[in-house]
């Protein structure tokens, strides 16, 4: 086997482990992604429960969120 045999199969063993490695990254990067979705879905669920429960209490910390960025917004 000659040397540019040898370095061409170098060359196909790296691009073998980069495209592993890129499959394992996507993977990995999708399974994160849907665990991320589940918790919005989660927390958006949770939210609504608590606004439907409590209502003036959702109301009142919305008013007092919008008061507070309003004023550090406004540079006062």
């Amino acid at each position: 086997m000659d040397t540019l045999e040898k370095a061409a199969d170098y060359a196909h063993d790296a691009a073998d482990k980069v495209a592993d490695a890129t499959h394992y990254a996507a993977k990995a990067l999708n399974e994160k992604g849907e665990q991320w979705l589940d918790a919005e879905q989660k927390l958006l669920k949770d939210c609504r429960a608590y606004i439907r429960d409590n209502p003036i209490t959702s109301l009142a910390i919305v008013l007092a969120a919008g008061f507070v960025l309003g004023r550090l917004l406004n540079g006062r």
